[in-house]
């Protein structure tokens, strides 16, 4: 019985516990509590992210929980979620305001993103409540810095110091205030007392190394990074600092074996190994870029930013089925991975699946609305459905989030090159050049701003820069080749191309220019020649097969012409240049039906592609099947909504067939705005306005069209109409009778010598 008794009280008092635990699990100052508590763990375990969603579930049982938003804020730092971080820190505040840690966080955040006034704000207030408080001074000391108060600035500095004169990093910011003010004596004396004040540090030999990169003392710096890494030979920072001298030394073998050796030291650091790689991504070299991180995903395969960096590179190469497939195992394991969604969202814009494109890219922007990159491929995406517009916007928004983002500031500025707004490119250029002086992009984008300004010996001056400043680029070199050949010094332009193809002997650009070089000097065989030489050391690139094709067309080979641009076609289905131009040999050749199926293939393979819609457009409408050709321009608009010469062609095959002419009208006004100084836009806008009886229009337009191109019969017999229409039988006579000088077999010609004899008759 004694027994039983005290079985009865262990589970009545078992009960009781599990109803305790109960009560406890409901109690929401109990959930939070644990949430925050996983999270810390998660974050002393540096997994930024795991502890980001504990401090969100904590913040989720109570909004008004101010330590777990102070703790989601330290989260968004280290992942560098710079907005997020911020966010986090002005909730803290507002709940916490005595809370000086998050005021000084905010203070730093506002200092980063140059709004110093605001910076200064919050180090006032932290000294408010407690004036010895040293990070609030010296917060304060770098915003008074940046505001270029350096007397202030060196008070606050120098207030930190006396209250902490033992702390090493305070003398940091000391000598960077005595160095701005030019006192680089003392500045020196600050960074070796930050030294002798923890010599266990690498924090003052970095700072000391980058004071001494400033003064161009480069053997000093090599020297103080080289102590770091003895200090901390298993800390990337200083293997990074070491190479990064060199490299700003143009010293590019050294920095590189600086990372060979970091490799090792640093077999089982991510950050530590991935750096040789990181290097050659940073030169330009993607080739090597590839073949490091190939080696690097064998041998650390389970190493998730090692995976990543691979997919990136092998998406810059074009190995889109070999990406896709170790993408799609990240997104197996996490549907939500929002780098994985990007990279799908990158594959699909290369393959030009645009509408799946943008289904990966907003699945990733409803995780990340801040994240650049995503919004940049979301451009990529709308630009590729025609939707400029929204394209530029989602590039200024990436802009926007990161001003460092030199894609975006390059689509940015290609589609100012494109729209001709020489005012933007030039800032568009100067804002890359600021972020990256060593690389090419800005240099060759300010030289096109020069050269429409006229401004030759200056755009061949920053030409020259861009070969300076990445000698190992091929782009510079082409880009000067590209001037040379515009002034027809074709000789030094083909040593530049040559340069270029030293460097990539697969650069696209500097191919093609060496075989227009050729076929412009009536020297199709050399191109062929060397074209060849090319196919026989690698026999399954479809580039080469294209452009032998191109120079064996010009040379009239066209039977060896259509063999290669087979095979050009045959190695890359997407290779649409190739596809293109088979077809137009084909219809020299007699087979407009073989053309028609090759059209029809290539669409098939690259649906949105318009320039496959608009040569097999221009086919059919020659072989007066003008249904089938309308039918094409109209697909293309579909795609480009705002396609000028599509909607050119449109309205032409309308007016010309007795299409709708208010329909015909606005696609005329559509190809005049995209095409405002063409006289072929000029002449289809006037040709509907002639169909409209707006004939004062019409001549206004074909007068202009003929300043632009005064040998054009079909402007002359439109002018005429024209004129005629207009009761000037003068100017009518004089511009029929001149389409007739021009050319005697014009296919209108019966139409012409009817409108003069009515005007002799009249």
């Amino acid at each position: 019985m004694r027994y039983v008794g005290w079985r009865r009280r262990s589970v009545i008092a078992g009960l009781a516990v599990v109803a305790l635990l109960a009560g406890c699990s409901r109690d929401p100052n109990v959930r939070k509590q644990k949430y925050l508590e996983s999270g810390n763990r998660h974050f002393q375990d540096k997994k930024y992210r795991e502890a980001g969603i504990q401090y969100l579930n904590a913040i989720q049982v109570d909004p008004r929980f101010a330590e777990a938003h102070y703790q989601l804020a330290q989260c968004y730092l280290k992942m560098e979620i710079i907005s997020g971080a911020y966010s986090e820190l002005s909730r803290t505040v507002d709940l916490q305001p005595n809370n000086l840690k998050a005021h000084v966080d905010m203070g730093n955040l506002l200092l980063g993103g140059g709004e110093l006034k605001r910076a200064q704000e919050q180090a006032e207030i932290v000294l408010k409540q407690d004036p010895k408080n040293v990070e609030a001074h010296i917060l304060l000391a770098d915003a008074l810095l940046g505001l270029n108060d350096l007397p202030a600035a060196g008070r606050e500095i120098e207030t930190a110091i006396q209250i902490a004169p033992d702390r090493s990093p305070t003398y940091l910011h000391r000598a960077r205030i005595q160095a701005a003010a030019k006192q680089f004596k003392p500045a020196e004396e600050s960074l070796q007392k930050a030294i002798q004040l923890d010599p266990k540090s690498i924090e003052p030999l970095l700072s000391t190394g980058s004071f001494y990169e400033s003064q161009n003392r480069w053997a000093d710096a090599v020297q103080q990074y080289r102590r770091a890494i003895e200090l901390q030979p298993n800390e990337h920072r200083t293997w990074r600092a070491l190479a990064m001298a060199f490299l700003a030394q143009k010293k590019t073998t050294e920095a590189e074996q600086v990372l060979v050796e970091a490799k090792k030291s640093l077999a089982n650091n991510p950050e530590g190994y991935r750096m040789l790689g990181d290097l050659y991504v940073g030169l330009g070299d993607m080739n090597r870029a590839l073949a490091e991180f190939e080696a690097l995903y064998r041998e650390h395969a389970g190493e998730l930013r090692i995976k990543k960096n691979y997919i990136l590179l092998l998406i810059v190469h074009n190995r889109l089925d070999d990406a896709s497939k170790l993408n799609e195992e990240i997104l197996k394991a996490n549907a939500k991975d929002v780098d994985a969604l990007i990279y799908r969202g990158q594959i699909f814009n290369r393959q030009g699946r645009a509408q799946e494109a943008m289904q990966a890219l907003d699945a990733a922007l409803k995780s990340e609305p801040d994240n650049a990159t995503g919004h940049f491929q979301l451009g990529l995406a709308f630009s590729q459905l025609g939707n400029n517009e929204r394209a530029q916007k989602e590039w200024q928004e990436a802009l926007r989030l990161r001003p460092s983002f030199t894609d975006a500031q390059r689509a940015l500025a290609d589609v100012a090159l494109r729209k001709g707004d020489m005012d933007q490119l030039n800032t568009l250029s100067e804002q890359l050049i600021r972020a990256l002086p060593s690389a090419p992009q800005g240099y060759i984008y300010r030289s096109r701003v020069l050269l429409a300004r006229k401004n030759v010996a200056g755009a061949e001056a920053d030409l020259k820069k861009a070969i300076e400043v990445a000698p190992q680029n091929p782009l510079g070199y082409a880009s000067l080749g590209n001037l040379r050949f515009t002034q027809k010094q074709y000789g030094e332009a083909e040593k530049l191309y040559d340069q270029a193809l030293e460097r990539d002997p697969k650069y696209v650009d500097a191919l093609q220019s060496l075989v227009a070089i050729h076929i412009q000097q009536g020297q199709p065989a050399k191109a062929a020649a060397r074209m060849s030489t090319l196919i026989e050391k690698d026999p399954n690139y479809s580039t080469y097969y294209f452009l032998l094709g191109e120079a064996l067309a010009a040379a009239k080979d066209l039977e060896k012409a259509e063999t290669a641009l087979g095979k050009a076609v045959e190695l890359d289905k997407n290779n649409v240049g190739a596809a293109l131009l088979l077809g137009q040999v084909q219809v020299a050749r007699g087979s407009p039906d073989k053309a028609v199926a090759t059209f029809e293939r290539v669409i098939r393979d690259n649906p949105r592609d318009v320039r496959s819609y608009l040569v097999y457009g221009g086919l059919e409408e020659g072989r007066g099947n003008w249904q089938k050709a309308l039918e094409l321009y109209q697909k293309i608009l579909q795609v480009q909504p705002d396609h000028a010469l599509a909607a050119n062609s449109v309205a032409y095959v309308m007016l010309e067939h007795g299409g709708n002419t208010d329909v015909a009208l606005s696609f005329a006004q559509v190809a005049r705005r995209g095409m405002p100084d063409s006289p072929m836009s000029a002449d289809t806008l006037a040709w509907a306005y002639y169909h409209k009886g707006t004939y004062g229009l019409a001549v206004d337009l074909l007068e202009d069209a003929l300043k632009r191109a005064p040998q054009n019969p079909t402007y002359h017999y439109h002018l005429g109409l024209a004129y005629q229409k207009a009761n000037n039988r003068a100017r009518a006579k004089e511009h029929l009778e001149r389409a007739l000088q021009i050319n005697p077999k014009y296919p209108q010609a019966a139409e012409i010598r009817k409108a003069l004899s009515e005007l002799a008759g009249s």
